[in-house]
Formats: structure tokens, sequence, C-alpha cells
């Protein structure tokens, strides 16, 4: 059954949801994390702002790992090195200063080959640079890829 809370005024018994964990004395609330990539683009942005060298993320997730390889294909971010923690592992990135902006679209709408083009013009600020992520059937792939493998599939976020 759920844990209930007993206030000292009241004889009924308040139910909690289970995110609430419950200790001796005090109520503690734990936040749960609701996407992975949108946490580690965050990270990135807010480290590049900042002007560090280097940033650390944890967790990593395969999607996570394709979408860097993106970036560092198109020269965003240098290299970068996963470290496995016997957990649910780290990545160490290196920053080179290029990164102007990333983050992650949320839902993951679809898109089809001949939408491409909409999607550009509204998330990147020129056509001469930046990249949309799809994840297609062939892959996680960028916008441009896409285009030449003339494929659909859903927007996973963005970077320039």
């Amino acid at each position: 059954h759920p844990p209930t809370l007993e206030l000292s005024n009241t004889t009924t018994p308040l139910l909690l949801p289970p995110l609430f964990l419950r200790s001796k004395y005090k109520l503690t609330v734990k936040m749960v994390r609701m996407s992975v990539l949108a946490d580690c683009l965050k990270t990135i942005t807010n480290a590049e702002k900042r002007g560090k060298r280097q940033v650390l993320i944890r967790p990593s997730s395969k999607v996570i790992v394709k979408f860097l390889q993106c970036m560092q294909q198109n020269g965003y971010i240098g290299e970068f090195e996963i470290v496995d923690d016997h957990r649910s592992q780290k990545i160490v990135i290196e920053l080179n200063g290029r990164l102007n902006k990333c983050g992650v679209i949320s839902p993951r709408f679809d898109v089809q080959v001949h939408e491409i083009e909409k999607w550009v013009v509204n998330l990147l600020p020129s056509r001469q640079f930046g990249q949309i992520i799809l994840s297609t059937t062939f892959g996680i792939m960028t916008h441009e890829e896409a285009r030449r493998k003339k494929t659909g599939g859903k927007v996973l976020g963005f970077f320039y």
C-alpha cells in the first residue's frame, strides 16, 4: 500500500504518491529526469556560454552518443570520451567554442522529406550553418543526410 502521512490534528491519513520518500522526520521529494537528451544539450549549452573547455554529461544513452557524433562531424564540438562507471556511463566532451545553441524538440514531430525545409527555416538562424537532427529508419542523422537519402523521420533536436 502507498505511504501515508498522519497530521497531528487530523485522524484521517493522507495518501501520498510514490514519488514522495518518507524519512523519519521530514518529507523529501525526488526529482524525476524526464529527458536525458534535453538535460545533456542544456548542460552543453550552459558550459559553452560560461566558456568552459570541457563538460561532463551523465547519464549517457545511445541517442546522446549519436547526437554528439553528428555535432562532432560538423565541427561544433571536439573529441568526446565515454567513461564507464558501471552504472549509466558518463561522457566527457571537449568544447571548441563554435557552438551557439543546441536544443531538443519535444514532442518528436514526424517530418516528411518535403517538410524538412520548413523546419530548417523555423529552427536555424541561416541556411549556411546549423543542423537539425532527425531519427530516421536509416539511423540518427542530420537533415542534409536525410535529404540526400530521400527519407523523413522524427525531429530530435538542432544545433548551430
